[in-house]
C-alpha cells in the first residue's frame, strides 16, 4: 500500500474519533434512596450518616456538616449504561460527603442539591422541585 493511501486512511480514521469521545448531557432522574441503600449494602458507607435531599427535613436531633459543603465527582462512562454511570458518580459523592460528615463529627448531610455544567451555585434546583426522591444526574 502506498504512503498516500495510508495517510488518507489514517486521516479518515482519526476524523471519526472526536464524535466517538464526546460526552452527552442527558438528564436522568434516578432514585436517590436506592443508591444510598446500595452504598450501605456494599460497605462503601456505614449508615451512620443520613442524607437528606433539599426540601426534606431531618427527623430528630442531627448534627450537620458545615453549610456549603461541596463535592464535585465525575465518572468515566465508558462501557457503562447511563443509569450505572450516574449511580456510580452519586455513590462517589456520597462517600465523600459521608467522610466529611464523620470527620466533622456530624451525623447528617442535609439540603443536598445537584449541580451540573448547566447550573451554578446560584441557580441550583432544590431536589423537591423534581420527581419525588430522585437524583438528577447528567450523563
Amino acid at each position: 500500500m502506498s504512503l498516500k493511501k495510508i495517510a488518507v486512511t489514517a486521516a479518515l480514521l482519526l476524523s471519526t474519533l472526536p464524535t466517538l469521545s464526546q460526552a452527552r448531557d442527558t438528564a436522568l432522574f434516578l432514585p436517590f434512596d436506592k443508591v444510598v441503600a446500595e452504598a450501605i449494602r456494599t460497605g462503601k458507607i456505614d449508615g451512620s450518616v443520613k442524607f437528606y435531599l433539599a426540601g426534606n427535613k431531618p427527623a430528630g436531633n442531627v448534627t450537620v456538616v458545615s453549610p456549603g459543603a461541596v463535592t464535585n465527582k465525575k465518572t468515566n462512562a465508558f462501557n457503562k449504561s447511563d443509569e450505572v454511570a450516574c449511580e456510580w458518580v452519586l455513590q462517589s459523592a456520597l462517600i465523600s460527603l459521608h467522610q466529611a460528615a464523620k470527620n466533622a463529627g456530624a451525623n447528617a448531610v442535609t439540603n443536598i442539591v445537584a449541580s451540573t455544567r448547566a447550573t451554578n451555585a446560584k441557580t441550583l434546583r432544590p431536589m423537591n422541585a423534581m420527581p419525588a426522591r430522585s437524583w438528577p444526574a447528567l450523563h
